[in-house]
């Protein structure tokens, strides 16, 4: 007698998940903006000379052994002036960001989660702050308060804030109108866990890609403010300052000038390949 055991049935395979990969642009970009952020802060270290060894007779040397990427207007070697000015150019900019990214999210999505006249009140010194440039701002602020180092944190870090706010502001009131979001409420949760466990998880990726694009903005308005002589001051320098002392010797010592562009260039240009390879990362994984 034939057994009528049913027949075992193989249950069907979970599909699988795309796996992300960041692309090879912005690998690529990662791993300069990663080499700079390290020479940030260990480059003084590494430096050959001192931050004020200098050398009458080798003003504007060119690339040699001695020099390898070449010798400032006051015969100070350019290599040395380049790992001396990270920290200047890539931490204060990364301080600055944090003081904008961090400050202006935190502050959009307590006064998203909070409504009412508070998000009505901070919305509006927002858009009174919009309107005026930042560049504007920077130069006002450094004219009254100076240009130290803690000066130009601040006041960058402030003038940017107001982006992001309004750039985290648009998500957070997108995200608590969400079902779970609604049930956490429901729920008798407070205003920092629906905060902070609800709505900042489910807003992260954008608000990296806007921290990103941020840090470029402050690298470049960091490097004007030093051409200009009003970022970072005597004997130290960033990489501004250091294209603004040897402009004049752009015909007879053209490494001086051109070594600090390109590394300004190459942390901006990674940067944005960092971005944007990010954002093709999300795009992949959302398939």
């Amino acid at each position: 007698m034939r057994s009528s055991a049913p027949p075992s049935v193989v249950p069907p395979e979970a599909p699988r998940k795309p796996r992300r990969h960041l692309s090879v642009a912005g690998l690529a970009g990662a791993v300069v903006v990663g080499f700079w952020i390290l020479m940030a802060l260990i480059g003084p270290w590494l430096a050959p000379d001192d931050i004020g060894s200098m050398n009458g007779d080798a003003v504007f040397a060119p690339i040699s052994a001695h020099y390898p990427l070449g010798a400032d207007f006051l015969g100070r070697d350019m290599l040395s002036r380049i790992l001396q000015g990270a920290p200047y150019t890539v931490g204060v900019a990364l301080a600055a960001v944090l003081v904008a990214s961090v400050g202006g999210t935190a502050l959009a999505l307590f006064a998203a989660a909070r409504g009412g006249w508070f998000d009505n009140v901070v919305s509006r010194i927002v858009d009174v702050q919009l309107s005026i440039p930042t560049k504007l701002l920077a130069l006002i602020m450094v004219a009254a308060f100076g240009s130290a180092v803690p000066v130009l944190i601040l006041t960058v870090g402030i003038g940017y804030m107001p982006g992001a706010f309004r750039i985290a502001r648009s998500l957070a009131v997108n995200v608590q109108a969400m079902e779970y979001v609604q049930a956490a409420r429901a729920r008798g949760e407070g205003l920092g866990y629906i905060t902070f466990h609800e709505m900042l998880p489910n807003m992260l990726r954008p608000v990296l890609a806007d921290f990103g694009l941020r840090f470029l903005f402050i690298v470049l308005l960091l490097s004007g403010l030093s051409f200009l002589g009003l970022g970072v001051q005597p004997p130290a320098a960033d990489w501004g300052s250091l294209v603004r002392e040897n402009i004049i010797g752009l015909s007879e010592g053209a490494p001086a000038v051109i070594v600090p562009a390109i590394a300004i260039a190459t942390l901006t240009i990674a940067v944005n390949m960092m971005i944007d390879g990010f954002a093709g990362r999300k795009r992949r994984g959302g398939e």
